[in-house]
């Protein structure tokens, strides 16, 4: 099959496209595929002229850490839970995501991920039980709150999410879940939460839920939705 890597050597020089040929099972991920092109002992390209390994970043391999994500023939997603059988016809197109600067090739920098939360302080803080709210009411919760807690930060939701735009003002999906997340536990952040919300999500949502399409944790963000605005 062709693979098609959309390449940037350095976050100034331009993109352009190099395509390999590559001979490999079905059952191979696409990091497999990469790792597989990258450690020939001489890399070519599909004219056999001699180029530079391709750069990209993994790290657990296991779906876990959001490293490897990147967009496979147009979708968002991570390269270590994708594979050559389930792409379908002779080639395979993969570019780094679009909504993050390009450090080089298909490493992107999504340390905006990590600055809004920590700029908006969205930690779970101080949990306090005893009351009737956060004793039965929040155990009821708990199987929620537990597949929100597998959100790995690896940016698909931004990626594929119409309303979000390099970083400004609206945070996304991962946003939203730990609105609720820290809402839920913590009645005391309840208030300073709710402005958050409202002003980094709640008012600015257009609703495609593409979001959930992506997630490799499949987290329900809708019901994460649904639980904050009833409160």
């Amino acid at each position: 099959m062709k693979v098609k890597v959309l390449r940037q050597q350095s976050p100034v020089s331009e993109p352009y496209w190099e395509v390999f040929d590559a001979d490999v099972p079905g059952d191979m991920s696409v990091a497999g595929l990469l790792d597989h092109l990258n450690y020939h002992d001489d890399i070519v390209d599909e004219n056999g002229k001699p180029t530079t390994r391709i750069g990209w970043e993994c790290s657990c391999l296991q779906g876990i850490c959001g490293s490897c994500a990147m967009v496979i023939n147009g979708i968002p997603a991570l390269a270590c839970e994708t594979f050559v059988r389930d792409l379908k016809g002779s080639e395979i197109t993969i570019q780094p995501l679009q909504k993050f600067p390009v450090i080089h090739d298909l490493l992107t920098d999504r340390s905006v991920i990590y600055k809004n939360l920590e700029k908006e302080n969205i930690f779970i803080g101080e949990y306090k039980p005893g009351s009737e709210e956060n004793g039965k009411k929040a155990q009821k919760e708990h199987v929620h709150q537990y597949e929100i807690a597998k959100c790995i930060k690896c940016g698909l939701c931004l990626e594929v999410c119409p309303n979000y735009v390099n970083g400004q003002n609206f945070f996304g999906a991962m946003f939203a879940n730990d609105c609720y997340l820290v809402a839920a536990r913590n009645t005391d952040k309840r208030r300073e939460i709710k402005e958050l919300y409202d002003e980094h999500f709640g008012s600015t949502c257009s609703k495609s839920l593409s979001c959930m399409d992506v997630c490799p944790m499949k987290i329900p963000t809708i019901a994460s939705m649904a639980k904050l605005n009833r409160r």
